[in-house]
């Protein structure tokens, strides 16, 4: 016990609470009156636009005594208060500012804090200076005996009684002194009992701050959330670009060895230059791969340059017609060489021209044929037509092949999906041409779609704005 009241006369903080107690009078006398006079001189001019100004300078001087407040429990009271409000990142004008303010709970609590502060300001006063001014006065109970004695000579008035029994005459009495070091003891009791007090009592006035001058414990913790979860998000974003660049880098870089590669093979098997059998065997597969390989890099770049914004498209009216024939004639000896496919085309006659990236509109043409070419068995019939569908200029690649399942239609333009997986092995199928056709689409400002019936084939229907008349 004796060693928990030297510890509590020796704490620092113990003492800054008492003094806060003793500070909270004139200041909750001071935040009253200076409240309470403007907001009765603001709604008072509430009719006059200068009671509006009244009434903001109102809410600025709570705001500020607020944060006063803040400040002296947290290095006062040793309260740990939360921040009045939390980062807010979105621009906001002053007008949206103010109605915020308006809006949050901290706002009104820390009036209320404030209005508060007044009837407690007066408690704690007047508890801090009764109960330390009669523990002062019982301790020092022998000093005072003594030294009104030793003046009683020269200040004759001073007689009288200061206890029952004990008077003042200018004589000393031992045991009134031995008598009064109890008393004195007993002061030394009661110090320590209204210092715990009262150290309890701002103890319990910095709880209450922390409550009413604070943002919610669950709210910080949100934006603590949420500021995680962006920055995740920004570092997230980062990475994924660092990626596309990648790709995008490598893929640029890959096709000057592969063109390398592809060119000498195409040398090796020049008409006339006299190769073995097995040799020229092994050189048509390694052209094939390549070939493979250097459709399969150009179809990551371009997916990778979509997605890094990189993809610039020349969109103006293209004569579909023309873009049709082109294609068609390129890959005619393709499918039939490949399963002895028929490749057929028609437009309507007077079709008007289409908004399209004409290089880029061939480019898909070319993979829906190319898909058509590796769904559709030997002797099969592969059909482009181009016709008007009301305002859109419509492109219909269809075959006679195996078709897919609803479920495989659903997905069919999904990256790296192959509806057919085991054909796609052996027809060196990457699962990315339909989805680069729906990109190079989408960006174009068009637009696809796919029908299918199982062991029946596909169409797949490409659509385009036409030209402005």
């Amino acid at each position: 016990m004796i060693e928990w009241a030297r510890q509590l006369m020796r704490d620092g903080q113990t003492w800054l609470r008492i003094l806060y107690l003793f500070l909270a009078f004139p200041l909750g006398t001071l935040y009253f009156i200076v409240l309470f006079t403007l907001w009765s001189v603001g709604l008072s001019l509430a009719i006059v636009i200068i009671g509006f100004p009244i009434l903001v300078l109102t809410l600025l001087c709570w705001l500020l005594f607020a944060r006063v407040e803040r400040e002296l429990a947290i290095h006062l009271l040793g309260a740990n208060v939360r921040p009045m409000s939390v980062p807010d990142p979105t621009p906001r004008t002053t007008w949206q500012r103010l109605l915020k303010t308006l809006r949050d709970p901290v706002t009104w609590k820390s009036l209320v804090y404030l209005l508060i502060e007044f009837p407690f300001g007066v408690l704690s006063f007047t508890l801090v200076v009764t109960l330390l001014s009669i523990a002062v006065s019982l301790v020092l109970y022998p000093v005072i005996y003594i030294v009104l004695n030793s003046l009683y000579s020269q200040i004759p008035n001073l007689q009288g009684t200061m206890w029952p029994g004990v008077s003042i005459d200018g004589h000393v009495n031992t045991a009134v002194v031995i008598n009064f070091l109890a008393v004195s003891a007993l002061g030394v009791v009661f110090t320590v009992a209204s210092v715990a007090v009262l150290n309890g009592l701002g103890w319990l006035w910095g709880k209450f701050a922390e409550v009413m001058l604070g943002v919610d414990e669950s709210k910080l913790h949100l934006v603590a959330a949420e500021a995680e979860a962006a920055a995740q998000h920004e570092r997230a974003d980062q990475a994924d670009q660092s990626r596309r660049e990648l790709i995008v880098n490598a893929s640029h870089e890959l096709r000057t060895p592969v063109a390398s590669i592809s060119a000498h093979v195409e040398s090796l098997l020049k008409p006339g230059r006299e190769l073995d059998e097995e040799t020229r065997k092994y050189l048509s597969v390694v052209a094939a791969e390549t070939d493979r390989l250097e459709s399969l890099v150009d179809d990551v770049l371009v997916l990778a340059r979509g997605d890094a914004g990189e993809l610039h498209l020349d969109v103006r009216p293209v004569d579909v017609s023309a873009v049709i024939d082109r294609v068609c004639e390129t890959l005619v000896p393709l499918a039939r060489r490949q399963r002895n496919l028929s490749l057929v085309h028609s437009s309507q006659p007077g079709l008007p021209r289409a908004m399209a990236d004409q290089d880029r509109l061939g480019q898909v043409l070319s993979n829906l044929i190319r898909n058509a070419v590796n769904h559709t068995p030997d002797g099969g019939i592969i059909s482009v037509d181009a016709a008007m569908e009301g305002d859109r200029v419509t492109i219909s690649v269809s075959d006679t092949g195996v078709g897919m399942e609803p479920g495989e239609l659903a997905r069919v333009f999904d990256r790296f999906y192959r509806a057919d997986r085991s054909r796609a092995r052996v027809t060196g199928g990457s699962g990315l041409g339909l989805s680069i056709v729906r990109d190079l689409l989408n960006a174009m400002g068009g637009s696809i779609a796919a029908d299918s019936t199982p062991g029946q084939g596909s169409v797949f229907r490409v659509s385009l704005m036409r030209e402005a008349a």
